[in-house]
Formats: structure tokens, sequence, C-alpha cells
């Protein structure tokens, strides 16, 4: 058994998982798929909850940080940022995503 991991990493509206994707990128350690970011229109899941229910196994989310006095409305990076994982072994051609 040859086992490679791949990563999907979604970044959600708001910190609760079933909240709305709005950005995503995915990483594949099988080597069989090269996924770019901005390479689809559409995200994979259309919550982090869709992902879970795909057997994707949530490993990190991001820390929930308040904005500090008069930043709420500064424009920064995407804060709800969640990783995925999924086990693949790559000798018998195991589960993908989507």
């Amino acid at each position: 058994m040859s086992i490679r991991q791949r990563v999907l990493v979604l970044y959600l509206g708001t910190s609760a998982l079933d909240s709305p994707v709005v950005g995503w990128s995915v990483y594949d350690g099988t080597g069989r798929t090269s996924p770019t970011t901005g390479d689809g229109d559409e995200p994979p899941y259309a919550s982090g909850v869709a992902a879970l229910r795909d057997g994707w196994r949530l490993f990190q989310a991001a820390q929930l940080i308040p904005p500090y006095p008069g930043g709420e409305y500064d424009v920064s990076f995407l804060k709800h940022e969640f990783f995925f994982e999924k086990l693949v072994d790559v000798a018998s051609g195991g589960p993908g995503y989507g």
C-alpha cells in the first residue's frame, strides 16, 4: 500500500463550517492532478460540512481573532480558513474529491 495525502483548503464566509465557500485551493500529493488557484469558477464543495460528508477530514481551522478597534472594515486576507485532508492509496487508485 502506498498512501499519499490530498489537501483541500476552504475559505468560508464565516467561522461556521456550514457557511458558503468563498475561496479554495487543492493540493494533490498523489501526482494524478495538478490543480491551480483560479482554475475553476465553482468551488469543489458548497461548504465545509459538504466536504466532511464526502470523506474529507478536517485537521485545522483558523483562529478566531477579533478585529482591532477601528479596523473592522479593513480589507485583508481571508480569515476563515479550514484545512481538510484525504489519504489516498495510489496503488489502488483510491478516492479523489468531488
